[in-house]
């Protein structure tokens, strides 16, 4: 990315709210990455030097981090790091992976300031890339848009947390909660733009899964065919099935699996399964979420109206007993796609 010209704060911009525009740019950097960056973290770095400012992202695994992605940027410009600011959405890392350590890149570079957004839970990191700058004389500040990169990187956070994958159960039907006629047909409830989007949830996951069930009945590829990516090309994400494919399926091959739904869960995130799209059908559905074990819903609805109720619903499983007794989430967004509405909703405290 091309630099911009910068100055230093004046008396009209007080620190923080300098610290708050580039941590933006830092945060709207990390977005590009977010098809390509798994299962390492999309992570976005911006770096203030005397004379420009520069932003950058998480390459591909295997590449460089955000942090020294952008440092090379002004390198490559010729432009000197030494007294810099550089503001990054999770702590620099301080260990040998597939990358080695980000903090030695930024302390060789003389970069007087870090600004960090989030100190990273995974057990290699949390807090020894802090510690490590710290030690070097380098100022780190943490916490600059913290809710936002929480938001940003909710799936990454609560793999490292947890050891289990953030769970996105898409759910499709019309407005009167149907998904499927009563002779089973269902397919193309949704318009084409809600179901470009679900190509867009499906390139941002590392794994979809399915109920063996689903794929006796609509025999789905669950590829991702309608996704953009800036890296010009979009990863297809692990296929699971809940139970054994059929013969001849289109989802083959898949790793298919069986047992309890948070044993098949650790199972994935021991993977390095970060997001897990869960995609039907209505008996899987229903058991995720009786279990407590959505992260997110999304659900497209569709302007049309069995009109009975013996079209086949969103859930197949007993519901809650009273009312007192119905989940209540809360709404994160939504938003108009064609003909289509696409909700988004979390259970509340998350």
């Amino acid at each position: 990315m091309q630099p911009t010209m910068t100055g230093a704060p004046g008396t009209a911009e007080d620190e923080q709210e300098w610290d708050e525009r580039h941590m933006a740019q830092a945060v709207a950097a990390a977005h590009s990455a977010r098809l390509r960056a798994s299962p390492n973290p999309w992570v976005g770095a911006v770096l203030v030097t005397g004379a420009a400012t520069y932003q950058a992202a998480t390459a591909p695994p295997g590449g460089p981090h955000a942090e020294v992605c952008v440092l090379r940027l002004a390198a490559d410009a010729g432009d000197a790091a030494a007294g810099s600011t550089l503001y990054t959405t999770l702590e620099p890392c301080a260990h040998f992976g597939r990358t080695p350590p980000c903090v030695d890149a930024i302390v060789a570079a003389g970069v007087r300031r870090v600004v960090v957004a989030l100190v990273d839970p995974d057990p290699l990191v949390a807090g020894r890339g802090v510690e490590t700058l710290r030690r070097a004389g380098v100022e780190v500040s943490i916490g600059t848009l913290s809710d936002a990169v929480e938001r940003q990187l909710a799936p990454y956070l609560k793999h490292r947390r947890t050891g289990r994958p953030w769970v996105v159960l898409k759910l499709a039907a019309t407005m009167d909660g149907r998904t499927a006629a009563p002779d089973a047909s269902s397919r193309w409830i949704t318009g084409a733009a809600a179901r470009r989007d679900v190509h867009e949830l499906r390139a941002a996951s590392d794994a979809v899964l399915v109920g063996a069930g689903t794929v006796r009945a609509d025999d789905p590829e669950l590829t991702v065919r309608h996704a953009w990516s800036a890296a010009g090309e979009v990863r297809q994400p692990m296929r699971v099935v809940l139970g054994r494919a059929p013969e001849g399926a289109k989802v083959l091959p898949a790793l298919e699996l069986a047992g309890n739904l948070e044993d098949v869960l650790e199972h994935l995130g021991g993977l390095g399964v970060l997001q897990l799209l869960v995609e039907g059908g209505a008996k899987v559905a229903h058991d995720l979420h009786a279990a407590g074990l959505v992260d997110r819903y999304v659900l497209y609805l569709a302007p049309a109206l069995f009109g009975g109720d013996d079209a086949r619903p969103l859930f197949d499983g007993p519901g809650a007993p009273s009312i007192e007794e119905v989940w209540r989430g809360q709404i994160v967004s939504v938003e108009q796609l064609g003909a289509d509405l696409r909700v988004e909703l979390e259970p509340v405290g998350a």
